[in-house]
């Protein structure tokens, strides 16, 4: 009796990708004559049998769009639900939510349940243990097997699908040029460990307002937030150093930094200005009300299901990824000096 074997197998057998497996099980003119019949005498031979899950999943459409987001604790992510939702429902789908809690194990473990069938598509932040971990095979699987996929915010290039992102490098420089611009010397950057793509981005905007203005980065002002642990510990340290100005990822960071000068008993604006990230509900209601980058969560939404949805109902031979960039701006209020 011969062994079952999946596209994974055959492509780890002939020293293929598992796309080049699928494209020629397909009879696509994209893979040479030569590759495709070894792919398929192989196929034949082992008695290969598509996954019809993943078929199921291609040709009898459910209307539901699976989403996996990282966390529901940031304000961003709701409003990247609402925006989703709202564009998934104009053109005739539901959504089905569902969280990793940051982990790769959980991550992996959902992705397997909605891409049973259960859904026509998926749109996904990657969790940070994933980033951490750089193991996306799920992903590419899941690409291989030719289900919809569009990831945003958090995004790899490894992973070739449609994406949605943040100018994050942009967003970083104009909070910093912001603070330089009115008067702030030494600027602490509260970010995310590094392998979280877009806190090492917003950090690259950071490093270059610094650059353009003949300062040199400070690493002992740089830090980066473990979630695991307190996180107002970790920002208090630097403190220490005199600071003037704050730019951090996102608005908790930054909520905890203006509690740390308040205790400190620094006014905040004029001994300390504070930017955060992300135009939620902490930033509008704390006091001072802290000045933020607007991250359009609810466009990067409406743009993800609209990708996903084209690639759901028009799938073509010939596909190319797309990558949509969306801008952020600077919202003034109470943490920062007005403009010089």
């Amino acid at each position: 009796m011969k062994q079952k074997i999946t596209i994974k197998t055959i492509a780890k057998e002939l020293g293929v990708s598992t796309s080049t497996v699928s494209k020629a099980l397909k009879d696509s003119h994209e893979i040479s004559s030569d590759t495709k019949e070894k792919i398929q005498a192989y196929a034949n031979l082992y008695n290969y049998k598509p996954n019809h899950l993943a078929l199921q999943l291609r040709n009898q459409k459910t209307k539901v769009i699976g989403v996996i987001l990282p966390k529901i604790v940031h304000h961003f992510f709701s409003t990247v639900i609402m925006g989703i939702e709202e564009g998934a429902n104009e053109k005739g789908y539901n959504i089905m939510v569902c969280f990793s809690n940051e982990s790769y194990k959980k991550e992996v473990e959902t992705l397997k349940v909605l891409s049973n069938g259960s859904v026509d598509g998926i749109i996904v932040s990657i969790a940070n243990e994933t980033l951490k971990n750089k193991d996306f095979k799920h992903f590419t699987d899941l690409v291989a097997e030719e289900i919809p996929l569009v990831l945003f915010d958090r995004v790899v290039d490894e992973i070739l699908c449609d994406k949605v992102v943040v100018d994050d490098v942009g967003a970083g420089y104009k909070a910093t040029k912001y603070l330089l611009d009115n008067g702030a010397k030494k600027i602490a950057l509260i970010t995310t460990p590094n392998h979280v793509n877009v806190g090492a981005l917003r950090r690259q905007g950071y490093e270059k307002a610094l650059i353009e203005n003949y300062i040199k980065t400070d690493p002992n002002l740089i830090v980066e937030i473990d979630e695991n642990q307190d996180i107002k510990d970790q920002i208090e340290k630097v403190f220490d150093k005199d600071i003037d100005g704050v730019f951090a990822v996102n608005e908790i960071y930054a909520a905890n930094s203006m509690k740390i000068a308040k205790e400190r008993g620094l006014n905040v604006p004029n001994d300390l200005s504070v930017i955060g990230f992300t135009d939620g509900l902490i930033s509008e209601y704390s006091s001072p009300t802290i000045t933020t980058m607007a991250q359009h969560g609810f466009t990067m939404g409406k743009q993800a299901v609209e990708l996903l949805i084209e690639k759901i109902e028009k799938e073509t031979e010939a596909y190319k990824p797309k990558k949509i960039v969306i801008s952020s701006d600077l919202k003034l209020r109470e943490s920062t000096k007005p403009s010089s």
